[in-house]
C-alpha cells in the first residue's frame, strides 16, 4: 500500500486531526484535512456534485454504482475518521508475515443498495449520500486497516478511490510487494521503487519511498544518490532503464549478467521480485502524471510533481471552448463514438472474418501511424536534484518501436508468450502469491465497467476497453493475432491516442492540455478509468518482455 506519512510537528497537527498510527501520538483515527485548499489532482477540479466538465444531468442512473466522485469520496473518508480512534494497524510493522484483516474483505463483492423501483426518477445513492449501509461495512474496514498506518489519505488513494473495486486489488498487490514475506529485504524494495520512479522524474513517488526506506531501517547514505548504493542495486540500472523506456531491447544476456556468480549476484527469485517492483512503479508513475496527482502537503520535494504552470496549462483550450459550439462539439464526439461502436458490432456479426494477412497489415499500419501521434506542447520537465541523483543516463528515453529508415526488432506476437500461459506460472513459481494477485489486478481493470459512457447508460464498453488496452500494447510492439486493429482507428480519436501514448511512453511530459483535449464530455472518473487501463496494460507489456528474457535464460 502507498503510505504517505504526515508530519507530527505543530504544522502537521494544525492541518490534521492527529497522527494516525504514528508512534508517540495518542489519536490513531483516520486523519483527513479539515479544509481542502487543493484537491488530490491538478487536472480534476474539487467541487460540489459531479466532477464532469459539463454539468449535464444523466439520462439514467444504473443499478451498479458509477464511479465515486472525489468530493463525496473524501467526505466518506472524513465520516470514517469521525467514528472514533482505531488501534494501530499491522500494516505499519516492518516485517509483515501474516495477511492483514482487510485482505479477505478487499476482494469481496460490495454491493450498494439497489435504487427504488417506484415511478419517480431514480437517483444514484452515491450522488446523494454515497456508500449506504449495503456497502459501508466491508469497505469501512478496508479503509480503516489501510489508512490508519499512514495517518492520512494520500492523493493516489483519493483518485484511485473513484473505482473502489480496483483500489482493493491494487492495495493487496502493493502490500504483498512491499510488506509481506519475499526474497528481498524491505529497505531494498523501497530503494528499487525509488530507482524506478526516478526514471520518469516522478518526485512524488521518489519522496514517498525515501521516507518509507528510512522507516524500515534503510541506510540514509544511500539516499545521497545511486552512486552511494551497494553495487548489487546499482547493477539493476541497465534493466531499470530498458524496462522504463524500451522494454523490447531486454534479452537473456541482461538476465544472465545479473545472475552470474559473484559477490553482487542476484538470485532468480530476488530478480523476479525486482522486475515486478520496477514495472509496478514505472506504471504507477504513469498514473501519477496521467491523473495530475498533486504532491502531499509537507512532502519533501513537493514542488516536483509538476513544473511551474505554462501558458498552455493555465489557459487550456478546453475551458475556452466549452461554451456554445464547443459544448455541442463535445456532445457530438460522444454520439459519434456510440455510433461507431454500434456499426462495428453489426459488421462483426455480418462478416465472415478478416484474414490473418489483413490482420497483420492493419497492425503494421497502426504501429506506423503511432509514430505520428505526439502532442505538440510536451512539458519541459527538468530533473530535480532529489531525483537526478538516482538516474544514470538521463537522456535515455522512449524511442518508437518502429522508425522510418531503421531496423526494428521483430514484433512481439502475444500468442508466442502470453501472460496466462507463461508469465503467470513463472512468477508464481519464483515469487509465490504475487502471480495470482497480478492476474486478479489485470482482470479487474480489464473487465471493470459501469455500463456507462458519458450521459449514456446500459452500454457494453468491452470493445472500447479492449481497444485502449491493445493500443497501449501496440506502442510497445506487442501484437494480438486475433484482434482487428482497424477497431483502434475507429474507436480512439487522435487526441485520445496522443494522451495514451504520452502517459504510457513519456508520462513526465503530460500536460493538463493533453488531458483536457480528449473526451471533453466524459466524466473525470471515466478518464481515471482510462489511466487504470494504461497503468495495467503498460505493466503487463513490460513484464512480458522481461519474463520472456528470464524464460529464455532458463531454457
Amino acid at each position: 500500500m502507498l503510505l504517505a506519512g504526515s508530519p507530527c510537528g505543530p504544522a502537521g497537527l494544525r492541518q490534521y486531526r492527529g497522527c494516525g498510527g504514528r508512534r508517540g501520538c495518542e489519536n490513531t483515527g483516520i486523519q483527513v484535512p479539515q479544509e481542502l485548499e487543493k484537491g488530490p489532482s491538478a487536472f480534476i477540479p474539487l467541487q460540489e456534485g459531479t466532477l464532469s466538465p459539463i454539468s449535464a444531468p444523466s439520462a439514467c442512473v444504473p443499478d451498479v454504482p458509477p464511479a465515486l466522485e472525489i468530493t463525496e469520496w473524501f467526505r466518506h473518508l472524513e465520516r470514517l475518521g469521525e467514528a472514533g480512534p482505531i488501534s494501530s494497524s499491522p500494516l505499519h510493522t516492518r516485517a509483515q508475515t501474516t495477511k492483514p484483516h482487510w485482505w479477505s474483505c478487499a476482494g469481496s463483492t460490495m454491493e450498494p443498495p439497489r435504487a427504488g423501483s417506484s415511478g419517480e426518477k431514480r437517483r444514484c445513492p452515491y450522488r446523494a449520500g454515497i456508500l449506504q449501509e449495503g456497502m459501508e461495512s466491508s469497505l469501512r474496514q478496508l479503509l480503516i486497516e489501510a489508512f490508519v498506518s499512514a495517518g492520512r489519505v494520500d492523493n493516489i488513494t483519493m483518485v484511485m478511490g473513484l473505482h473502489p473495486q480496483y483500489l482493493s486489488s491494487f492495495w493487496k498487490t502493493q502490500c504483498l510487494l512491499l510488506r509481506m514475506d519475499g526474497p528481498l529485504p524491505y529497505h531494498k524494495r523501497h530503494y528499487i521503487a525509488i530507482m524506478a520512479a526516478a526514471r520518469h522524474q516522478c518526485s512524488y513517488l521518489v519522496g514517498l519511498h525515501m521516507g518509507e526506506f528510512l522507516q524500515v531501517g534503510g541506510n540514509p547514505a544511500w539516499l545521497q544518490g545511486l552512486h552511494c548504493a551497494p553495487p548489487k542495486l546499482r547493477n539493476l540500472n541497465e534493466i531499470n532503464k530498458l524496462l522504463a523506456h524500451r522494454p523490447w531491447l531486454i534479452t537473456k544476456e541482461h538476465i544472465e549478467a545479473l545472475l552470474k556468480t559473484g559477490e553482487n549476484s542476484w538470485s532468480l527469485a530476488e530478480l523476479v521480485q525486482a522486475l515486478v517492483l520496477l514495472t509496478h512503479y514505472h506504471s504507477l508513475a504513469s498514473f501519477v502524471f496521467g491523473c495530475g496527482i498533486n504532491p502531499e502537503e509537507g512532502q519533501d520535494g513537493g514542488q516536483g510533481c509538476w513544473p511551474p504552470p505554462t501558458h498552455s496549462d493555465s489557459s487550456p483550450v478546453f475551458e475556452d471552448s466549452m461554451g456554445g459550439s464547443g459544448a455541442r462539439d463535445a456532445m457530438q464526439e460522444v454520439e459519434v463514438l456510440m455510433e461507431r461502436m454500434k456499426l462495428l458490432r453489426e459488421s462483426q456479426q455480418e462478416e465472415e472474418g478478416v484474414t490473418q494477412e489483413e490482420m497483420e497489415t492493419r497492425f503494421e499500419m497502426e504501429k506506423t501511424e503511432s509514430l505520428l501521434v505526439a502532442p505538440s506542447d510536451l512539458a519541459d520537465h527538468s530533473l530535480q536534484s532529489n531525483v537526478l541523483c538516482f538516474v544514470e543516463d538521463p537522456e535515455f528515453g522512449y524511442k518508437d518501436f518502429t522508425r522510418r529508415g531503421e531496423q526494428a526488432p521483430p514484433t512481439f506476437r502475444a500468442q508466442d508468450y502470453t501472460w496466462e500461459d507463461h508469465g503467470y506460472s513463472l512468477i508464481n513459481r519464483l515469487y509465490p502469491d504475487v502471480g495470482q494477485l497480478l492476474d486478479e489486478k489485470f482482470q479487474v481493470v480489464y473487465n471493470l465497467t459501469y455500463n456507462t459512457i458519458a450521459m449514456h447508460c446500459g452500454v457494453d464498453t468491452s470493445m472500447l476497453r479492449r481497444a485502449i488496452w491493445n493500443y497501449v500494447h501496440c506502442v510497445f510492439g506487442i501484437r494480438y493475432d486475433d484482434y482487428d486493429y482497424g477497431e483502434v482507428n475507429q474507436l480512439l480519436e487522435r487526441n485520445l491516442k496522443i494522451y495514451i501514448k504520452t502517459v504510457a511512453c513519456y508520462p513526465e511530459k503530460t500536460t493538463k492540455r493533453v488531458y483536457t483535449q480528449f473526451w471533453r464530455h466524459f466524466k473525470h472518473s471515466e478518464k481515471v478509468h482510462i489511466n487504470l487501463l494504461l497503468l495495467e496494460a503498460r505493466m503487463q507489456a513490460a513484464l512480458l518482455y522481461a519474463l520472456r528474457a528470464v524464460t529464455r535464460y532458463m531454457t
